[in-house]
Formats: C-alpha cells, structure tokens, sequence
C-alpha cells in the first residue's frame, strides 16, 4: 500500500529518508555526497513522484521504492 508522505510529520519522514539512504549502500560513482544530499535527493524523488512510500502489510515495514517498481 502506498503512503503519501505529504501526510507524515516532517520529523517522521526525514527519519524513514534518512533509515533508507543509510542500509541502501548505493555507490554514487567518484564523487561521494554527504548524508544530507542522498537525503535531499530522495525528498525531491518523493516529491515529483518518481519514489513513493510503501507499507508491507507483510513484514510490517515501510520502504521507498521507485513508483515503477512498485506492483500493489
């Protein structure tokens, strides 16, 4: 199921960023970005519509996912 993240408190929202940048390990090439840049990059993926926040009724756990990447 997908969450709008427009509905999360600010604090909330930056946590689940934050949670997600961190275990994603994503290698950004030569030039390496600081925490708050990776966070800022999902914000902005999140809010064109390009990421979307997903609940698993499943395993209880919330992700974002590329919107294109999500089947629910």
């Amino acid at each position: 199921m997908i969450i709008p993240w427009q509905q999360l408190e600010a604090e909330t929202l930056e946590n689940l960023i934050e949670a997600f940048v961190l275990r994603e390990g994503t290698d950004y090439g030569e030039q390496e970005r600081s925490l708050a840049q990776k966070v800022a990059d999902v914000r902005r993926q999140l809010e064109r519509g390009d990421a979307v926040l997903v609940w698993s009724e499943l395993h209880e756990t919330v992700n974002i996912m590329a919107r294109g990447e999500f089947r629910g």
